[in-house]
């Protein structure tokens, strides 16, 4: 199977360095295993959405060399998707509607277990829709984290459809990967924690399981993740270069010998990369 890797941002603000090294890790990941590159805009939470961003990410990434090899999936335009999903879980009774806020969560360690909610049903207001979690362990390899075991139980029963209606990432994610045909999911290491989620929904919805390598995140002086929540700096597409010098040696491709033009620089760190001595830490500060 030809490779396909994805770059997939959620359209909260303008590309900031944090995001430009997971494009590139994705890119330099996709273009080594001579395969394809893709983009999906995650815009499916409207009320964290920032008008304009998802057009400014996607005109700022040519600016860096980094060219999809087909036009960007918008999660906005793929409900039908997601209806069709939700309702097959729902009709083999895997998902539960839940009316329980945070604060009723709080006694149970802020998870919510076994389908039974805490609070009352309350049939004037519309609930949101849990994923029944069992007694599991799900065990995988990341390819650059290496092996890995986690514990579906300790996140509880998860959203996959919010009380606003709105879509939960984990379920969208899902679809959209197997939509694309991703065969290897390269993202932060902030990620990790959602996987054993998502491959239980594949496996429950009867999808593929690509394979996975969690690259280190990008910290401030603080030791914060590096975040357009956290109002990290913007790159700067009109002058590529210094950015895009520092992704690559953040990830462990030596740069400032190389090329001085965005895709001669790319051409010379392809040559040069190997995706087995990328860095394995979980984040390291760039400040």
């Amino acid at each position: 199977m030809t490779y396909r890797g994805r770059f997939a941002p959620s359209p909260t603000g303008q590309l900031h360095f944090g995001s430009l090294v997971a494009a590139v890790g994705s890119w330099l990941c996709a273009r080594h295993a001579g395969g394809q590159w893709l983009l999906r805009i995650e815009d499916i939470d409207p009320p964290r959405e920032v008008p304009g961003s998802a057009a400014s990410i996607l005109a700022a990434l040519p600016a860096f060399g980094l060219v999809a090899d087909a036009p960007a999936l918008h999660q906005s335009q793929r409900i039908d998707a997601y209806d069709a999903a939700f309702e097959q879980l729902r009709a083999a009774d895997l998902v539960f509607p839940c009316w329980c806020s945070r604060s009723d969560l709080a006694g149970a360690g802020g998870t919510h277990r076994d389908g039974h909610c805490v609070a009352p049903l309350h049939p004037a207001h519309p609930p949101a829709w849990r994923m029944r979690v069992p007694d599991a362990e799900i065990v995988f390899d990341d390819a650059l984290q290496g092996p890995q075991r986690q514990d579906l139980r300790e996140g509880g029963d998860f959203v996959v459809r919010r009380v606003e209606g709105f879509y939960a990432y984990q379920l969208a994610c899902v679809v959209d990967d197997a939509h694309q045909r991703i065969t290897e999911v390269v993202r932060g290491h902030d990620l990790l924690d959602s996987t054993a989620r998502q491959i239980w929904l594949q496996r429950c919805l009867g999808l593929p399981t690509p394979g996975y390598r969690h690259l280190p995140l990008v910290l401030d002086g603080a030791g914060r993740k590096l975040s357009k929540s956290t109002r990290a700096f913007p790159v700067d597409p009109a002058a590529p270069l210094p950015a895009l010098r520092r992704a690559l040696a953040f990830l462990g491709v030596p740069a400032s010998g190389l090329a001085g033009d965005v895709d001669a620089l790319l051409a010379q760190a392809l040559a040069d990369f190997d995706p087995a001595v990328l860095p394995q830490c979980s984040g390291h500060s760039v400040a």
